[in-house]
C-alpha cells in the first residue's frame, strides 16, 4: 500500500503518533493530525532529515555509522517454581574510516588556527612593549640634561655623544619589530613543515578500529609534535637546520658544599626504615651505624624513643621529640578537670589476710549472702566488690583473694582502696600472706584496722595476735599506737558492728570526697568474657557520675555503656562516687587496674584505644626482639652454650633458695642451668605453660601438680618431676646436664705396617708392599701415612691383598700389598697407622 495514515506508520516504526508528528514538521511535511496520510516520498524526505541530523550519511548516500542492536531472552526456573525472564541487550556501533580522518583533519586544523592565533597575539604584545620602551627611551634621555645645565667651561662627556631624534627612534623600533615578525614567520613556516612531515608518516600506518586507532594515535602524536616545539622554543635554536641538531639545556644541579642538616620527628617508637626515610638516608647507613655501636637491628624494628634520639643526633641531624598520645592527655586532664562541688563519699574498703581465715565468711554475714558456698574450696578466686547500706553510712568492700598465687591482684585492690582490714585468725596468728597484706598497705599509704576473727573458737588468743603485729610495728591503740583492732567472729557476727564504727570512724577522720556531677572516672576491678555478654567488666566509680549510655575508655578498651548491674544482678542507670558496677558494652576485656573515664566523643576513644594498643604492640615486639639479641650475643660469647631450662616449685622457701643454689652450682663453661621460675607452692597450670614456652623442665619437691596441671603435662608431655631428697634432685639434673654435654672423641691405634718395598699396578696405581709390626690392618678402618714420623696424608685404604686374594684384615708379623686411596707417593720406610675414633660420653 503506497499511503497510510499517520497513526498507522507511527504503530509501523514503533513511535509514539505526538513524537511522529514533531519529526514531520521539522523535515518540512505537511501532516497536523493523526489521521493524515503519508506518503512514500513524504517517508524518504523524513529519513533523510533523521540521517542528515544525526550526520549519518556521506555525500554518496552512504551511512557513515551503523549501530547494531541485540536482544536475547531467557527463563531461569528453579526447583520447578515461578520462572524468572531474562532479557540481555547488546548494541553495537561501527563508524566509517572516512569519517574519522576527516573528524581527525578537522581536529587538526582547529589546533593549528588556535596555535597561529596565540602566536600572533604574543607578536603583537612583544610590538607593543617595544614601542612603549623605545618611547621611554627619549624622555629618560632628556630629563638629565634639563635638570643640571653644563656650566660654561665645563667639558661635557655625555652630551658630547649624538642625541637621537624621536622620529629615528620610532624607525628603530619599526626595523626590531619588522626583524622579530620575519622570525616568528621562519619559525612558523619550520613547525608547519615538521606537521606536514608528521602527518605523511602518520599516513602510512595502518587504520585501525574505533576504540581509540588513529584518532588517538594522531592526537599523541600532535601532542609529541607540541612537546617538541616547545622543547625547541627553550632549547634555542636548532643546528644546521636538522631536525636532532637542537641544543640540549644543561641542567642546574650542583654538589652541596656541606652536608644538610634536618630536622628529625621522633614519635616514641619508629621502625629503622622510617627513621632513615626521615634522615633522607638509606636504611643501610643507619643499619650499620647502629651495628658500630653493638645493636644488631633489622630494617623493621621498632627503636624506642630515646635510642632513636641517639642515633640521629649521633648522625648529625637535629632530633625533635613527639608525643604521640596529645589526644589522650587531654582527654585525661579533661576527665581530670571537672569542676563541681565535692560531696561526702563512702569509703572504699580492702579486706586482705591470710587463706582461710575467715575473710569472705565476714563479708558474708554483714552481706547476709553466701558468697564462698559457690567457690572452690571456700577459697575467692576473683576480686569481688559489694557496697553495703547501714544505718551509719555505705561502705563499698574489695575481696581480694587470701591465696598467695593472687599477690598481684591484692597490691591492685590495695592501689584502688581508701581503708584495709588485715583479718587475722585468733587461733592461728599471723601467717605469711599476713604480713604480705600489711606490706601492700603500707606500700599504698593506706591505714590498716585489725579484724582479730574466730574470738569464739576455742584456743583463740588476741593477745598473742597483737604480739605478732606489734613486732611488724603495727601498734595497737590501747598500747599507745594508732591503729585500731576489733574482736570480731564470723560466725555469730559479734564485733562486726563495731568494725562497721571503726571503718566510718575513719573514713570520716580522713575526710573523704569527691564531685558527683559531671564524666565518670574510676578503675577496672576485674574483666572476663562472657560467652552470652561479651566482654565484661567490674568498675568501681571514684568520682563523677556514670550513666548508662555513656561512651568510656578502659585502659586499651573502649565502648558504650549498655547495661550497668550491681553486684545482686540488679540493673541501674547510674553509678556515683565509690559504687561498684558490672559494666557491658566494652570492646574487649581490659586489665585489672586499668583507669576508667567517660568520654562526650567516642571518635576519640576508639582513636585513643586504638593507640594505646598499637602502642603496646610495638613496645611489646621491641622488648621481644631485645630479648632475642641479648640472647644472641650472650650466646655468641658464651659460644653456644647448651642450657638447661628449669622451673622449680617446692614446699617452702627455705628449700626454694636451697635448690636454686645448688643447680647453679653445676653450671660450667659447656652446659649451664637457667632458673626459669621458682617458687613456693603446687605445681600450676601457668607453672606448665611457662615451661612448654621456655623449653623447660619443671621440678616439684615435696609439692605436687594440680588437676589442671596434671592435664595439660599429659596432653603436652612436658617433662615434670617429683623429687623429697635434694640430692636424688641434684643427681638427676647432673645426669641431665651430662647428656647435654658433647661426648669426647678418642683415637685410638689398631694396627701399624712397615713400607718394605713400592710396586706398580696399572689398575692401583702404587702398591706398597708392607709388613704388619704392630696390631691389626682393617680394610674398612681410616689410616695416616707417616715418613719420619711425620703424617703426611690421611685416607682410606683402596685395597689389601695377601698374595693375589683380597682380605679385609692382616695381622701382627705377616706380609700384605697395601694401595692407599687417591695416594701414590708412598716410599720405602714409610709406615702406615690404621686407627678408628671412640666416643667417650662426659659427665660432669
Amino acid at each position: 500500500m503506497s499511503e497510510m495514515t499517520v497513526k498507522d506508520f507511527a504503530q509501523q516504526v514503533g513511535v509514539p503518533v505526538d513524537q511522529l508528528l514533531e519529526q514531520f514538521e521539522a523535515a518540512g511535511i505537511e501532516a497536523r493530525s493523526a489521521e493524515d496520510t503519508v506518503s512514500e516520498e513524504d517517508k524518504g524526505k523524513l529519513l533523510a532529515h533523521l540521517r542528515s541530523k544525526r550526520g549519518g550519511e556521506e555525500s554518496d548516500g552512504t551511512p557513515r555509522k551503523v549501530t547494531l542492536k541485540r536482544k536475547k531472552t531467557s527463563e531461569l526456573r528453579q526447583g520447578g517454581g515461578k520462572g524468572v525472564t531474562v532479557e540481555v541487550r547488546k548494541k553495537r556501533t561501527y563508524v566509517k574510516r572516512s569519517a574519522i580522518e576527516e573528524e581527525e583533519q578537522q581536529k587538526r586544523e582547529a589546533e593549528e588556527a588556535e596555535r597561529a592565533r596565540a602566536e600572533e597575539e604574543e607578536r603583537q604584545r612583544r610590538e607593543a612593549e617595544e614601542a612603549e620602551r623605545a618611547a621611554a627611551e627619549p624622555a629618560e634621555a632628556e630629563a638629565p640634561a634639563d635638570a643640571e645645565p653644563v656650566a660654561s667651561g665645563e667639558v661635557n662627556e655625555e652630551a658630547s655623544e649624538p642625541e637621537l631624534t624621536p622620529e629615528e627612534i620610532q624607525r628603530q623600533a619599526e626595523e626590531e619589530a619588522r626583524r622579530k615578525e620575519e622570525e616568528a614567520r621562519k619559525e612558523a613556516e619550520r613547525r608547519a613543515e615538521e606537521e606536514r612531515e608528521r602527518r605523511e608518516a602518520a599516513k602510512e600506518k595502518p587504520l585501525e578500529d574505533t576504540g581509540g586507532g588513529k584518532s588517538g594515535k594522531g592526537s599523541k602524536g600532535a601532542r609529541a609534535g607540541k612537546g617538541r616545539t616547545q622543547q625547541n622554543q627553550k632549547g634555542g635554536r636548532r643546528k644546521g637546520g636538522g631536525r636532532r641538531g637542537r641544543e640540549e639545556p644543561e641542567h642546574g644541579f650542583e654538589k652541596p658544599s656541606k652536608p644538610v642538616i634536618r630536622e628529625v620527628e621522633i614519635p616514641e617508637t619508629i621502625t629503622v626504615g622510617d627513621l632513615a626515610q626521615r634522615m633522607s638516608v638509606k636504611a643501610a647507613e643507619v643499619i650499620k651505624f647502629m651495628m658500630k655501636m653493638g645493636n644488631m637491628v633489622t630494617i623493621n624494628q621498632s627503636l624506642d624513643q630515646d635510642t632513636a634520639y641517639l642515633v640521629v643526633e649521633e648522625m648529625g641531624h637535629k632530633p625533635k621529640l613527639v608525643k604521640e598520645n596529645e589526644l589522650e592527655e587531654s582527654l585525661v586532664a579533661e576527665a581530670t578537670q571537672a569542676e563541681g562541688e565535692k560531696v561526702h563519699r563512702a569509703p572504699v574498703v580492702t579486706v586482705m589476710g591470710h587463706v582461710d581465715h575467715g575473710k569472705t565468711s565476714l563479708l558474708d554475714y554483714i552481706r547476709r549472702t553466701r558468697v564462698a558456698s559457690g567457690e572452690a574450696g571456700g577459697i575467692t578466686q576473683h576480686i569481688g566488690a559489694y557496697h553495703v547500706e547501714t544505718e551509719r553510712g555505705m561502705v563499698t568492700f574489695l575481696d581480694t583473694p587470701g591465696h598467695e598465687a593472687f599477690t598481684a591482684m591484692r597490691a591492685r585492690g590495695a592501689d584502688a582502696t581508701d581503708i584495709v582490714v588485715v583479718v587475722v585468725a585468733a587461733d592461728d596468728g599471723v601467717m605469711p600472706q599476713t604480713k604480705e597484706a600489711i606490706e601492700h598497705a603500707r606500700a599504698g599509704g593506706v591505714p590498716i584496722i585489725v579484724a582479730v576473727n574466730k574470738i569464739d573458737k576455742e584456743g583463740a588468743d588476741p593477745d598473742r595476735v597483737k604480739n605478732d603485729l606489734a613486732q611488724m610495728e603495727v601498734i595497737p591503740e590501747e598500747w599507745g599506737g594508732d591503729t585500731m583492732f576489733v574482736h570480731v567472729s564470723a560466725l555469730n557476727g559479734e564485733g562486726v558492728d563495731d568494725l562497721l564504727d571503726s571503718l566510718l570512724l575513719q573514713a570520716e577522720v580522713m575526710e573523704l570526697a569527691a564531685v558527683a556531677d559531671g564524666p565518670a572516672r574510676g578503675l577496672v576491678i576485674e574483666s572476663r568474657l562472657d560467652k552470652g555478654r561479651g566482654p565484661v567488666a567490674d568498675i568501681l566509680v571514684q568520682s563523677g557520675t556514670l550513666n548508662r549510655g555513656d561512651v568510656i575508655l578502659a585502659g586499651n578498651e573502649y565502648g558504650r555503656v549498655r547495661a550497668m548491674l550491681n553486684e545482686a544482678g540488679e540493673n541501674v542507670d547510674k553509678a556515683g562516687p565509690s559504687m561498684p558496677v558490672e559494666v557491658l558494652g566494652l570492646s574487649g576485656t581490659p586489665t585489672s587496674g586499668d583507669e576508667v573515664i567517660a568520654v562526650e566523643n567516642e571518635r576519640k576513644a576508639r582513636e585513643v584505644a586504638e593507640g594505646r594498643q598499637a602502642r603496646e604492640r610495638e613496645q611489646k615486639l621491641a622488648r621481644q626482639q631485645a630479648a632475642k639479641l641479648e640472647n644472641l650475643f650472650s650466646n655468641m660469647q658464651e659460644g653456644e652454650v647448651p642450657t638447661l631450662n628449669v622451673v622449680v616449685k617446692a614446699d617452702v622457701q627455705g628449700s626454694v633458695e636451697a635448690i636454686v643454689d645448688a643447680l647453679n652450682k653445676l653450671s660450667s663453661e659447656e652446659a649451664r642451668v637457667k632458673i626459669v621460675s621458682s617458687g613456693v607452692g603446687a605445681v600450676t597450670e601457668s607453672d606448665v605453660n611457662l615451661a612448654m614456652a621456655s623449653e623447660a623442665i619443671v621440678i616439684g619437691f615435696n609439692v605436687r601438680a594440680d588437676a589442671a596441671a596434671k592435664k595439660l603435662v599429659q596432653e603436652e608431655g612436658v617433662d615434670l618431676h617429683y623429687y623429697s631428697v635434694i640430692y636424688d634432685l641434684v643427681d638427676e639434673v647432673k645426669r641431665a646436664m651430662s647428656g647435654m654435654l658433647s661426648p669426647e672423641i678418642k683415637e685410638e691405634i689398631v694396627g701399624t705396617a712397615e713400607v718394605r718395598d713400592v710396586f706398580r699396578s696399572p689398575k692401583f696405581g702404587a702398591i706398597a708392599g708392607c709388613m704388619v709390626t704392630e696390631g691389626v690392618v682393617r680394610r674398612q678402618n681410616p689410616i695416616r701415612v707417616l715418613r719420619e714420623n711425620v703424617v703426611i696424608y690421611e685416607g682410606q685404604l683402596e685395597s689389601l691383598r695377601r698374595y693375589k686374594e683380597d682380605v679385609n684384615e692382616v695381622r701382627q708379623g705377616m706380609e700384605c700389598g697395601i694401595g692407599v686411596k687417591n695416594y701414590n707417593d708412598v716410599r720405602e720406610g714409610d709406615q702406615i697407622e690404621v686407627y678408628h675414633r671412640v666416643e667417650v660420653e662426659r659427665s660432669l
